[in-house]
């Protein structure tokens, strides 16, 4: 999916947490936060826990484009947790990219 410049996105992205693994999750997932609110494009980065469910995490974002959003792909510091994810999580993290509707 593409999006041209200046086409804010919002991702959703999903994660659980491998068992045993649930506080490494939280603590990482707190720790992008600060990182890619600094990150140039992103007007938020909200994680949530399911509080019935732990270790499953819902990860709201919005980019100011789809650039800025690729551009987050590529920082070192979701790289990094990109290269924790086997080890911590039950499987792949799943996302969705959507864009606002309009007239």
């Amino acid at each position: 999916m593409t999006t041209g410049s200046g086409t804010a996105v919002t991702v959703i992205a999903r994660l659980k947490a491998a068992p045993g693994k649930e506080a490494a999750v939280r603590e990482q997932a707190l720790a992008l936060v600060g990182p890619t609110l600094g990150e140039a494009g992103c007007l938020s980065y909200r994680p949530y826990e399911d509080p019935v469910e732990p270790g499953s995490w819902i990860v709201v974002e919005e980019w100011t484009d789809r650039d800025a959003f690729e551009a987050h792909l590529k920082s070192p510091h979701l790289a990094a947790a990109l290269a924790a994810g086997p080890e911590l999580l039950s499987g792949p993290p799943e996302e969705t990219v959507l864009v606002r509707a309009s007239r």
